[in-house]
């Protein structure tokens, strides 16, 4: 690998603003109504105000939903509701406006940005906007090959950083992660069960189609096989993320970084954005603090992982449809949170 050095960011990464949160905790004590009357939404206004650095919190009104595309060479194995090489269709989907996702963002009033990172056809059949940091065709096999050459996830690991700077720079106050890809869920489980120490089955759930008992076999059977590749590079994230993520998942893992270097707030969506920040986690330990779990989405692997980050969903709605769709319904919770801790007036 050439210069990329991981262990930086557990220098450049700070917590939010400890000072700030307790002046948003003293003003909170000052303002009707009472303390706690509001459940999270006062823990939400305080942590939004010591992310953003001010008192009284400022309104999020700059909100995007970014999405991260990919295919995964195990989806091949029936381990998936949709079909291998099927995300491109999704993709279209979601630039057209015509996806759960795309729809509620556009109510939501949140920008949509769709990444492709290795998605499984030809890059003509999609706007260069989106496909300007592929990687590679699709990512491979990963039960019995690497997902990536150590070449491939620097690359994308950096892409993911320089879209967070991307977002920073355009004045993007709050990130709606999501993710879009067939197979993502084997290669999330895998990662999962590497860093908590687990065994396939524990971690192996039924996807975003809901697959039936035969495919969450041969799933878990990959996941187990995937474990075996894992494990002796659990040492070193870039590796293990080359071994046993893709293109998409490494992205996801650098621009996650990245925005906590730029103190960007991320609101997560299922279990492939909770595997990254787990191994995000590893990098940097103190990088949670900048992210929200938006859902509960029911796949044990995402209850395991945001456990081990300590991060309490915002909603338990099961929705599973991915793309962000789960984490953008947590959304108007926050915003409600920045405008009561803004706009409730002290008591006099």
């Amino acid at each position: 690998m050439s210069g990329l050095n991981l262990d930086d960011f557990a220098t450049l990464i700070e917590r939010p603003d400890s000072g700030v949160r307790r002046d948003a905790e003293e003003r909170r004590e000052r303002i009707g109504p009472r303390p706690g009357s509001l459940g999270r939404l006062d823990e939400l206004g305080e942590w939004l105000a010591a992310a953003q650095g001010a008192v009284p919190v400022k309104p999020v009104e700059r909100a995007r939903l970014l999405v991260f595309a990919g295919d995964h060479g195990v989806a091949g194995l029936g381990v998936s509701g949709g079909p291998a090489s099927g995300a491109v269709e999704l993709v279209r989907a979601a630039l057209a406006g015509e996806s759960s996702a795309a729809i509620l963002a556009r109510r939501l009033g949140a920008g949509l940005r769709v990444v492709d990172m290795s998605l499984d056809c030809d890059p003509a059949e999609l706007p260069e906007d989106v496909t300007r940091h592929r990687v590679r065709r699709g990512s491979g096999r990963i039960d019995i090959e690497d997902a990536l050459t150590a070449e491939e996830a620097e690359t994308a690991f950096r892409a993911g950083m320089a879209i967070a700077d991307e977002e920073a720079d355009s004045g993007t106050d709050l990130v709606v992660l999501g993710d879009l890809s067939v197979g993502g869920t084997t290669a999330a489980g895998t990662l999962i069960a590497a860093l908590c120490g687990t065994d396939a089955s524990v971690v192996t759930g039924r996807g975003g189609a809901g697959i039936d008992d035969l495919a969450w076999m041969r799933k878990c059977a990959a996941i187990r096989d995937a474990l075996r590749r894992a494990r002796p590079v659990l040492g070193d994230q870039l590796e293990l993320l080359a071994a046993s993520g893709g293109a998409d998942l490494a992205a996801i893992t650098g621009f996650l970084l990245q925005s906590a270097v730029r103190r960007t707030p991320v609101i997560l969506d299922g279990v492939v954005s909770a595997a990254c920040a787990l191994v995000a986690q590893r990098v940097a330990f103190r990088a949670p603090d900048w992210w929200l779990a938006g859902q509960a989405s029911g796949d044990p692997a995402q209850a395991k992982a945001l456990d081990r980050m300590a991060l309490n969903p915002l909603l338990d709605h099961g929705v599973t449809v991915g793309e962000g769709t789960g984490a953008l319904l947590a959304l108007p919770l926050v915003q409600a949170a920045a405008a009561l801790a803004a706009e409730l007036p002290e008591r006099t």
